[in-house]
């Protein structure tokens, strides 16, 4: 968790939404079935004095700068709030590389035997705002830069916790400038902040019963009853 969500808003409207001071001139495509590994959009901070919010793509599935490859042996999309802090592939850009991922909602199997049943886990209104992480990575000096990001998670709330039992954590807008603020170190006391502030942002969800995943397409999102 968290491996399929949805973002539609064109780049404008998260600008808005997210009161971005910078858009990048990048791609930013509708998609109701984004995936590891493909590019979303991420919201981070820009290393200046004024704190500037730039709005950017990113390739969802951190790499750390050391690595050999960009397709690493073990997924990076989602990372532990618990451990996060801890872990080589993480740590570093946990520090001070902390990102926002918006997302109209995402997607949940509950399992049951060999059953997987899909939800669709959304807010009443507004977006959500995926705590995130980013780095930086390029295969050489003569290749370009690849930026690159995780989605953070932590334990269900007890109204999510009958489809999966973790949740991504999820911040409002009072929390966001806070969290993207490059000056703060994040540690493990950081990081128990953040969870209690995401704690409130999950209750506040509801969700429902969706069809199988396949294509993409805004009938992805529609319960099945």
């Amino acid at each position: 968790m968290c491996g399929r969500y949805a973002s539609t808003l064109a780049g404008e409207e998260l600008g808005r939404y997210f009161a971005v001071d910078e858009i990048a001139d990048v791609e930013l495509r509708p998609s109701w079935n984004i995936a590891p590994t493909t590019s979303v959009p991420i919201i981070v901070e820009k290393r200046d004095e004024a704190h500037t919010r730039l709005l950017t793509t990113a390739r969802w599935s951190l790499v750390p700068p050391y690595a050999e490859s960009l397709t690493l042996p073990y997924p990076t999309f989602n990372a532990r709030s618990e451990t996060v802090c801890h872990k080589p592939t993480f740590r570093a850009a946990v520090a001070h590389q902390r990102a926002l991922l918006p997302a109209d909602g995402y997607f949940e199997w509950h399992t049951e035997g060999r059953a997987q049943t899909p939800y669709f886990v959304h807010p009443d209104s507004g977006l959500i705002a995926f705590a995130g992480i980013y780095s930086w990575w390029r295969e050489s000096e003569s290749t370009d830069w690849v930026l690159t990001a995780s989605v953070l998670t932590m334990p269900a709330v007890p109204a999510l916790a009958d489809i999966h039992d973790r949740t991504p954590m999820m911040l409002g807008p009072d929390d966001w400038s806070w969290w993207l603020d490059r000056e703060a170190t994040a540690d493990d006391s950081f990081m128990a902040d953040a969870v209690a502030r995401s704690i409130p942002v999950a209750n506040s969800l509801t969700f429902h019963e969706v069809a199988p995943l396949r294509g993409n397409g805004p009938e992805l999102v529609l319960p099945v009853r």
